[in-house]
C-alpha cells in the first residue's frame, strides 16, 4: 500500500465499527480470513481514478480497521471488495475517452508529446527514412546519427548540430491544431501538465502557460557555454546559426542551446513534476512519440492503476500482449497493475484507447466528440502573436 495516496482522508460520517480487543476471541459469524487478494483488490480500488469519494472513504476505513488488529472481513465487506474493478471507459477508443471527460472523472489531464505532434507544422521528425532530421545528416558520415545530440561529440564538433538546428529554430514554424488542443484543455480547466519531448517551443507560441509546461528534454529558450557556464541569450545563438556560424563563448568554448544531450541530467522540474503530478493524474493522453528514449518513456507507467490512457500515433508503440493466464485472478491482476506497456492487445481492454493516425486528426476527432471542434478550428486559424514569448 506504499502507493496510497496520503491525502484521502476518512469521511467522518462513515462510522466504523466497533474493533475486538486484539487478544480478544473474534466470535465465529461465518466471516472469512482477509487475504492477499482482498487487500490486492483493495489496492485496485483505491488507486482507481473512478472511484468516488465515499467509496475510497469507506475502503480507507476498511484498510484501517485491518492495520489496527482485525483479521477478518465479514460477507457484506467481502462481497463489496470482491466486486470487478470498475471499468476506466466504456470503450477503448474516441468516444470511450470523450465520454469519460464529459462525465467530469478527468480533472488533471496530463499530455505527454513527442516529435509527431510538430510534423504538421513543417518540422521533420527524427528517424523517418528520407525525411527524418537524422537522414538529413548523412553528409557528415556518422556511425549513429544520434550522435548529433552526443555532448561529447558536440565538444568536439558542433558543426553538425548547428545545421539541425537551422532547421529547428522556433520562430519559423506555427503550432499545430495538437499544440492548440493541449492549450484547449488549459482553457477548460483540464490541464493539469503538458510534459513534451520536443525542443522547438511550439507549445509557447501557441499560448500554453509555460507553468503548465515541462520541456522534458530542453529547449531553445536560454543558452551556456558548455565549459565556463556563462548564459547567452537565445538571439544571439539564433543569429550566428542562421549565418551559418558557431556561437562561441568570450573563453574560447562552443555555446549550446539549454537542449538535453546525451549525457546530460534532464532538467530538475522534470523530475519534480514527475513526483508531484502524476499521482494526481485522471487521465493521460500519449501523442507523436515513438516512447524509445527513456526516461521519457517509462512515465506512461507512473498513473494510477484504473487511470485511463489514450495514444494518438501514427504507429502503434509501447504495446504488450497479454501474458498466458494462470487463473481468472492473476489476469485481473495484471490488467489493472499499473504498466510502461499498453494493453492494446487485451480483448478485454476498458483502458487503453488508441487512435491511429495523424495527431492533428486525432485531437480534431476528440475536440468533435467534446463539441469543442470549432473552438479547435477557430483557435488553430487564429493569427500568431507578433513576439511570442519563448
Amino acid at each position: 500500500m506504499s502507493d496510497m495516496n496520503t491525502d484521502n482522508t476518512v469521511d467522518p460520517n462513515i462510522v466504523e465499527e466497533e474493533q475486538p480487543a486484539m487478544d480478544a476471541e473474534e466470535p465465529d459469524d461465518g466471516s472469512d480470513d482477509i487475504g492477499s487478494d482482498a487487500l490486492d483488490r483493495l489496492q485496485m480500488l483505491l488507486d482507481s481514478a473512478i472511484a468516488s469519494e465515499e467509496e475510497r472513504a469507506q475502503l480507507l476505513t476498511r484498510f484501517l480497521a485491518f492495520m489496527s488488529g482485525r483479521r477478518t472481513l465479514t460477507y457484506e465487506e467481502r462481497a463489496f471488495l470482491s466486486k470487478p474493478p470498475p471499468k476506466p471507459l466504456i470503450s477503448a477508443d474516441i468516444a470511450g475517452v470523450a465520454e469519460y471527460i464529459r462525465s467530469g472523472r478527468a480533472k488533471n489531464i496530463i499530455v505527454m508529446c513527442g516529435a509527431g505532434i510538430s510534423v504538421s507544422a513543417g518540422i521533420p521528425d527524427f528517424r523517418t527514412p528520407g525525411t527524418g532530421l537524422y537522414y538529413n545528416l548523412q553528409k557528415y558520415n556518422l556511425e549513429d546519427p544520434q550522435m548529433v545530440f552526443s555532448i561529447d561529440y558536440f565538444r568536439q564538433d558542433p558543426k553538425p548540430f548547428y545545421e539541425l538546428a537551422k532547421g529547428l529554430y522556433p520562430g519559423q514554424f506555427h503550432p499545430t491544431k495538437a499544440h492548440y488542443f493541449v492549450r484547449l484543455l488549459h482553457e477548460h480547466g483540464l490541464l493539469l501538465r503538458d510534459f513534451t519531448q520536443n525542443i522547438d517551443t511550439l507549445e509557447c507560441i501557441a499560448g500554453i502557460p509555460k507553468e503548465k509546461t515541462v520541456f522534458s528534454h530542453g529547449s531553445f529558450a536560454s543558452a551556456h557555454c558548455v565549459s565556463c557556464g556563462k548564459e547567452y541569450t537565445p538571439e544571439f545563438v539564433r543569429k550566428k546559426v542562421f549565418s551559418d556560424e558557431l556561437a562561441v563563448c568570450e573563453c574560447g568554448a562552443c555555446v549550446k542551446p539549454d537542449i538535453v544531450f546525451f549525457g546530460e541530467k534532464l532538467p530538475d522540474a522534470f523530475f519534480h513534476h514527475m513526483v508531484e503530478d502524476f499521482p494526481k493524474c485522471d487521465l493521460l493522453i500519449v501523442m507523436g512519440t515513438s516512447l524509445q528514449v527513456q526516461p521519457f518513456a517509462g512515465l506512461i507507467g507512473r498513473v494510477g492503476d484504473g487511470v485511463p490512457r489514450l495514444l494518438i500515433n501514427m504507429e502503434v508503440v509501447a504495446a504488450k500482449p497479454v501474458p498466458p493466464p494462470a487463473d481468472a485472478d492473476e489476469v485481473e491482476r495484471y490488467r489493472y497493475r499499473t504498466s510502461s506497456k499498453f494493453a492494446f492487445n487485451d480483448p478485454e481492454n476498458l483502458r487503453d484507447a488508441l487512435f491511429m493516425g495523424p495527431c492533428d486528426d486525432g485531437v480534431q476527432a476528440l475536440a468533435d466528440a467534446l463539441g469543442w471542434g470549432k473552438e479547435l478550428q477557430d483557435m488553430f486559424g487564429a493569427p500568431l502573436p507578433e513576439n511570442p514569448s519563448l
